[in-house]
């Protein structure tokens, strides 16, 4: 434990994903007064390919390589100013890309220590062992039993907590490499650090978590993916948005702000936003502890710093989240432009007859989906320009090899809708192999966590005091809705003139939160937004799958969970929100009678 724990620990939020800007490490370990900084490289996705990978080829590099190109010019820095990396980037090789980065230490002479962390593969023998004693690995998005999955599973990964990446630096590793650690994990392993916090002290271990939550994907705290976007600004003020700078304070509350001369803002409002993404309810689950989140508060205490208060902890999960990985299949689509009018026509011309020379028997999944809309008098015609997509998933290659599939359907478009063009780009035309996601959970005892640091081995007990959850969250519709005729006259307009929203998966789940500028805004927002409504705003999205709500009255948002609304989630989606980051934006543009008292305030 640090000697200056009567201060509140800095924690950099740097890199979110393998797909983030690179550059941010070495920046933060440079210019930035912060005593931790972590990343976030993985995802749902790259559990199942690297998952698959390493059963292909054990020895391979199963690890997310970009984040050795972030690590090696950052490390000098990180020597110099002895500061403490956490990085979720091991995937399904952590030991070797522990070993890798041992390598390039060496290799520049740096006194730097490394460890990683073991524990978060799951054997399949042991979920056959769960079956067998009556646990039947329930989904977490349809309820139903791993026995009943069509698809045969070939690696598993469970998300571990912070304790163990807490361990490695209190026994002086500088940098600790793990696979699947829970995003947030980083940062309550820097309170348990830090502060020598136990296992008991909930509130502030809840408070670590919800930071982490917060921070732990780059730019999204700072503004990015932010339906207030317009309000950053245009040219160069929305180039190089900063990425988060936090401290996390003995009691749990912390304060987010930025790195320094950087784009961007750090409001209330982004805080909400990134709040909202991909949580599944009033609790957030980590191995360590449960988050409730119903009393959270975000007050700003200067430019670009909020404080965050109000989470309250209860025991950690008796469970942990598992990821489940089998092969399911291949897929291949092709794409068509329609133009102008009777664009659902055209669409449906086309349809019936590619069905006729496809095998659509065989495939388990197969789509005609019309994307775009022609707008009346189109100002050139691109913006008249509509995409066909045909999208298609089969067990055996051979049902969509080339002649089987992509050529019968680009030899359709000399007989088909006028001005029928397929994309030139005929790539995604070839079949290629995807995979089946399947999230569960299992109990935390069956998962041996341990920390690896030089030729020592530690293991990492699991919670001494545990509690069983049900599985589904609390959910209502408002209670005492404000009666809607007391708002004044209304005009039918967009939810998104004066709603903001913000959504995001969790496997084939989506989750939207709406939130609002004023108290009284509020109060209007979470009487119209009942369950009911959110389905008929869906409209033909609606699967007919269960929703459920919450309110956080102290931001002034409601949240909904759209149970199994991602077709499988982004590994095998058939749809084009693989990440369901759009749903939000969908629902925000649909119409509804808004009082003109709010629309008087501006658009957002």
């Amino acid at each position: 434990m640090p000697s200056v724990a009567d201060r509140a620990v800095r924690i950099g939020g740097c890199e979110g994903g393998i797909t983030d800007r690179h550059g941010v490490l070495a920046r933060m370990a440079k210019n930035e007064d912060v005593d931790v900084i972590f990343g976030d490289w993985m995802s749902e996705y790259n559990m199942t390919t690297r998952g698959a990978g390493k059963l292909k080829d054990k020895d391979a590099a199963n690890y997310e390589e970009v984040f050795l190109e972030s690590l090696e010019p950052a490390l000098e820095d990180i020597a110099a100013r002895k500061l403490k990396i956490a990085a979720n980037a091991g995937a399904s090789s952590t030991e070797l890309l522990a070993t890798h980065v041992s390598q390039m230490i060496k290799a520049k002479g740096l006194d730097l220590k490394v460890a990683w962390l073991e524990g978060d593969e799951v054997s399949i023998e042991q979920l056959k062992a769960l079956q067998k004693k009556g646990d039947g690995v329930q989904s977490l998005t349809t309820d139903r039993d791993l026995s009943s999955w069509d698809f045969e599973p070939i690696y598993a990964q469970c998300y571990l907590g912070g304790k163990g990446i807490a361990k490695a630096w209190s026994e002086g590793a500088d940098i600790v490499i793990t696979g699947r650690t829970a995003d947030a994990a980083p940062v309550i392993a820097a309170g348990i650090w830090w502060h020598g916090w136990g296992e008991s002290q909930l509130d502030e271990l809840a408070g670590a978590l919800v930071l982490g939550h917060l921070i732990e994907c780059g730019a999204y705290v700072c503004g990015a993916n932010w339906s207030g976007f317009k309000s950053l600004g245009t040219g160069a003020q929305i180039i190089g948005l900063g990425y988060p700078i936090a401290e996390l304070a003995n009691d749990g509350t912390s304060i987010i702000g930025k790195e320094k001369n950087t784009n961007g803002t750090v409001s209330t409002s982004t805080c909400t936003s990134q709040l909202l993404y991909e949580i599944q309810g009033p609790w957030y689950f980590n191995s360590d502890v449960v988050a409730n989140l119903t009393d959270i508060s975000f007050e700003q205490v200067g430019k670009d710093r909020v404080k965050v208060s109000g989470v309250k902890g209860t025991a950690a999960p008796a469970t942990t989240k598992v990821g489940i990985t089998a092969v399911g299949g291949y897929q291949a689509e092709a794409h068509f432009y329609a133009v102008g009018l009777d664009i659902d026509e055209k669409a449906a011309m086309l349809e019936t007859q590619v069905r006729n020379v496809l095998p659509v028997d065989k495939y388990h999944c197969f789509r005609v989906s019309r994307n775009g809309r022609s707008l009346p008098n189109p100002r050139n015609q691109e913006s008249a320009t509509c995409d066909i997509r045909i999208f298609a998933q089969a067990r055996d290659a051979n049902d969509l090899k080339k002649e089987t599939f992509l050529q019968p359907v680009v030899d359709t478009v000399m007989q088909t809708y006028p001005g029928a063009q397929f994309g030139i780009d005929l790539r995604l035309g070839e079949p290629k192999i995807y995979y089946e996601f399947w999230a569960a959970l299992i109990p935390q005892n069956l998962v041996p966590q341990r920390v690896h640091i030089g030729n020592r081995t530690i293991d990492i007990p699991t919670p001494a005091n545990s509690k069983v959850y049900p599985r589904h969250q609390p959910s209502y519709d408002p209670e005492n809705p404000a009666p809607l005729p007391s708002f004044g006259p209304t005009t039918l307009a967009p939810l998104g003139y004066v709603a903001h929203a913000r959504s995001g998966d969790k496997s084939s789940n989506a989750n939207v939160g709406f939130y609002v500028r004023s108290k009284d805004e509020f109060d209007w927002l979470r009487s119209v937004l009942t369950i009911s409504k959110v389905k008929e705003l869906l409209g033909e999205d609606y699967n007919g799958g269960l929703v459920e709500r919450f309110e956080l009255p102290n931001i002034w948002a409601v949240h909904f969970l759209l149970f199994d609304h991602l077709d499988r989630g982004v590994a095998s989606s058939s749809t084009y929100d693989i990440l369901g980051k759009n749903v939000a934006e969908y629902l925000r543009a649909k119409f509804v009678e808004i009082p003109n008292s709010f629309l008087e305030r501006g658009r957002i």
